[in-house]
């Protein structure tokens, strides 16, 4: 079978753009603006590896637009970073912030590595020199990063310390999702898979009309978002029927149970358990075509094509990855009915209580994990809201709907600040 041609996120993102804009009434030359990143840098860096040999990574962070408050955006270390996905992720990180209408811009980052071929010195020595690299770019009212694919609260500690170093005190604000111990926030590991399950519980029962009490739930990738989505869907007294991560999945049409994936998961770096039973082996490429009411896909991009979107059997998309489903597909889900809740509100609870994290150690206060768990449901039921309400008022799906409304705000924020000089 001839390989699929890697879909440019970029040419997706910029596509969205134009589709959001013929329903709003822009000044042309501001849609060519949000089109644009603001700021980009990329640098070659070297890093001495643990037998002694140096090696050359190269790493990128991009602000896509600052125009609403500090850029904010997370580091990914995966091989196959780039520049345009580093654009692209940029950029819905820009209308991810405003449509949940939090006071920042949109940024991000990468390093071209494998950091499972890597030891954790090695990981450590290249995060370290890679921040020292972009550290002119970043600062706590500038650019905050925090963590995406492949990096977790031990490197935004090991950014905020290399950062601390240069500047000769400690700013815990210049990144967030760190360790509690050094200015983290209460909820935020928990907060993008449960920002998750708060909106598609408010699409099931306001557009769908159906409960999370017994829906069957399939959720494509068991990290951060995906394994706690499945952990708070289970909760809410849903079946997870499909859970996966890179290597494949296990199904159980009567339902999983979560926590035994997830201690597979974390004991074997693999929750395909053979001695396990009660679970079938499953592909990543069956589990998006499974039948059920809700699918989480939750693992990387462009994983709802053209080529299976046809064959979707879900009432119901939650993108908890960025980027999932391609213009293409989007096409195909909203004329088979599908309901697609957008990844810039769907996996936005990440962000959220990232922004919490930030005024926390900007105003050096700590809030109660109950604080922030309500917060972050208002605000997440509020975004929805919204959008639900574009989408009824402009007759669209709602991934337009979120476009219209996050590109609005953006757009508006461009017009009231002008052109400068």
């Amino acid at each position: 079978m001839e390989k699929e041609k890697k879909i440019n996120s970029l040419d997706v993102a910029v596509k969205q753009v134009d589709i959001a804009a013929k329903h709003l009434n822009l000044n042309p030359g501001l849609v060519e603006k949000v089109k644009q990143t603001k700021r980009e840098l990329t640098v070659h860096f070297p890093v001495k590896m643990d037998d002694g040999r140096i090696e050359i990574f190269t790493g990128f962070r991009i602000q896509h637009n600052t125009t609403r408050g500090p850029a904010k955006g997370g580091i990914r270390y995966h091989p196959d970073v780039d520049l345009d996905e580093v654009r692209a992720l940029s950029m819905w990180m820009t209308w991810k912030t405003a449509v949940v209408n939090i006071p920042f811009g949109g940024a991000k980052g990468g390093v071209q590595c494998d950091p499972g071929a890597m030891s954790r010195q090695e990981v450590e020595n290249m995060t370290r020199r890679y921040i020292w690299e972009i550290a002119m770019m970043i600062g706590p009212d500038r650019d905050i990063p925090a963590p995406d694919v492949n990096t977790n609260p031990q490197v935004m500690a090991w950014i905020m310390d290399t950062y601390s170093m240069l500047k000769g005190y400690s700013v815990p604000g210049v990144v967030t999702g760190k360790p509690l111990e050094l200015g983290g926030s209460l909820g935020r590991h928990e907060a993008t898979g449960k920002g998750v399950v708060v909106v598609a519980q408010e699409a099931a029962n306001q557009i769908l009309g159906f409960s999370l009490e017994g829906a069957k739930v399939a959720v494509q990738g068991c990290g951060n978002v995906g394994g706690i989505a499945a952990q708070y869907f289970e909760r809410a007294g849903a079946k997870v029927i499909a859970i996966s991560d890179m290597y494949g999945g296990v199904f159980n049409p009567k339902g999983l149970d979560v926590q035994r994936v997830l201690d597979c998961r974390n004991q074997y770096a693999c929750i395909l358990d053979r001695k396990t039973p009660n679970w079938d082996e499953i592909s990543n490429r069956e589990l998006l075509e499974l039948e059920c009411d809700i699918l989480v896909p939750a693992a990387i991009e462009n994983q709802i094509t053209h080529q299976n979107a046809p064959k979707i059997k879900a009432k119901m998309i939650v993108e908890g990855a960025n980027g999932p489903t391609t213009n293409e597909a989007d096409d195909i889900l909203r004329d088979r009915g599908i309901v697609v809740v957008p990844d810039i509100l769907a996996n936005a609870g990440g962000v959220t209580v990232s922004y919490f994290e930030w005024v926390q150690n900007l105003q050096e206060l700590l809030w109660t994990e109950e604080e922030i768990s309500d917060r972050l449901t208002r605000i997440m039921k509020r975004g929805f809201a919204e959008i639900l309400g574009v989408s009824r008022r402009d007759k669209v799906d709602l991934r337009t709907a979120a476009l219209i409304l996050g590109i609005g705000r953006v757009v508006k924020a461009s017009e009231l600040r002008g052109i400068y000089p």
